[in-house]
């Protein structure tokens, strides 16, 4: 059931783009350390499964670079890390710290496949700027560098990602002291 934040007749501004670009990079050293820690788990499975002597020799050898299983565990962690946040609060930690939220048009919270959509918007444009950069070299960062600041930058109150997930961004109000 979504979590009602505000009345759906009360309309929150949309966050700028400076507030989101500033969560993003907070969240962004989160995400840092979350991956490190999944790394380091899907390590430990994959030796302890693999046995350590053949694990270490596969490492050795090289055979585990490029490993899609530890991509797609990646992967999913850091979607059920953003998707949790945003589900059940509509702030990230970054988030929180700009007092920004991610929530329906109507003031409720996002559904889990909203974050799946705005998670996977968000990493489709990144992974073709990063494919672009690796196969055309720096002359891609006059394209991938305006497509990634597209994705997140509000136009109109609204970025690529919200308008894919159907949601917005808004700026959250103070606490009032008591």
């Amino acid at each position: 059931m979504p979590r009602r934040f505000h009345e759906a007749d009360e309309l929150l501004p949309p966050a700028t783009g400076l507030k989101r670009a500033l969560a993003i990079i907070y969240d962004g050293l989160i995400s840092i350390a979350v991956l490190l820690v999944a790394s380091w788990v899907y390590t430990m499975i994959a030796g302890w499964i693999t046995g350590w002597d053949r694990y270490e020799q596969m490492a050795e050898a090289g055979e585990l670079s490029g490993d899609p299983g530890l991509t797609f565990v990646l992967f999913l962690v850091l979607y059920l890390f953003f998707a949790y946040f945003w589900t059940r609060i509509g702030q990230t930690l970054g988030m929180q710290v700009w007092r920004v939220r991610i929530e329906n048009l109507d003031g409720t919270s996002v559904s889990w496949t909203q974050a799946l959509i705005r998670y996977v918007t968000a990493a489709i444009i990144v992974f073709l700027s990063i494919l672009g950069a690796y196969y055309l070299g720096a002359l891609t960062l006059l394209l991938s560098i305006p497509a990634i600041i597209a994705l997140f930058y509000p136009i109109n109150g609204l970025s690529l990602t919200d308008r894919t997930s159907n949601s917005v961004v808004v700026q959250v109000a103070r606490p009032e002291k008591k």
